[in-house]
C-alpha cells in the first residue's frame, strides 16, 4: 500500500508531462501537414549531383534550339 504514495503521484506528474508535450506539438503545428511528407518521400529525386547539372545543361540547350526554329 506504501507504493502507492509513490506512484500516484509520478502518474500524475507524467500525464501533465505529456498533456505540455502534447499541447506544444499542437501550437507549433505539427500536426497540420499529416500526409505530406510521405508524398515527399515518394518523389524523392535520386539523381546523382553530376547528372543533374548534365541535364539541366541539356534542357537549356533545348530550350534554345527550339526558340532559334
Amino acid at each position: 500500500m506504501e507504493i502507492m504514495y509513490l506512484l500516484v503521484p509520478i502518474s500524475v506528474l507524467l500525464v501533465f508531462i505529456i498533456a505540455a508535450v502534447f499541447w506544444w506539438s499542437l501550437r507549433h503545428g505539427q500536426f497540420e501537414d499529416l500526409e505530406g511528407p510521405a508524398y515527399r518521400m515518394l518523389m524523392d529525386d535520386d539523381t546523382p549531383e553530376a547528372s543533374k547539372d548534365e541535364a539541366d545543361a541539356a534542357a537549356e540547350s533545348g530550350v534554345a534550339d527550339r526558340r532559334k526554329s
